[in-house]
């Protein structure tokens, strides 16, 4: 499958729109986990992949070489993974789909005791979030 990119067809539309190649990148499977994973800093193969779940590392070979392709990943010398500032900027524009997510579980489960453990208990924020849902300063590499 090509990466996707704007100004050409992509999985889903044929207008070219960038939003449209955008929304193929990052709804690959695994994508917007790895931008987020390294939205802190920079992270080697190995780390990159266990804050990823575990992934599989031929999946996460091929989103890796995606995201490169598409200029929102580099490659440091000492082979870590970083975001590049396109890769911040998208980054920075999940915050409100954060501050979102966060309304969303609390209107489906106003209980959140049992909610992934990575949830607060005191439905004040997600770990990656301030209070109010937007991202901590820095959070986004």
């Amino acid at each position: 499958m090509p990466n996707p990119k704007p100004g050409a067809p992509v999985r889903g539309s044929t207008t070219g729109r960038p939003l449209m190649a955008a929304l193929d990148l990052f709804g690959r499977r695994w994508s917007l986990r790895i931008l987020w994973e390294l939205r802190s800093g920079p992270l080697g193969f190995r780390p990159l992949q266990r804050q990823c779940d575990d992934m599989s590392s031929s999946v996460m070979r091929q989103r890796l070489a995606e995201l490169l392709e598409a200029h929102v990943v580099h490659q440091l010398p000492d082979s870590r993974y970083e975001l590049t500032p396109l890769g911040r900027d998208a980054c920075l524009a999940l915050g409100p789909l954060a501050q979102w997510s966060e309304r969303w579980a609390a209107v489906l489960d106003p209980q959140p005791a049992h909610r992934n453990s990575d949830q607060p208990t005191d439905r004040t924020s997600h770990p990656d979030t301030a209070g109010d849902g937007t991202l901590q300063p820095g959070s986004a590499g």
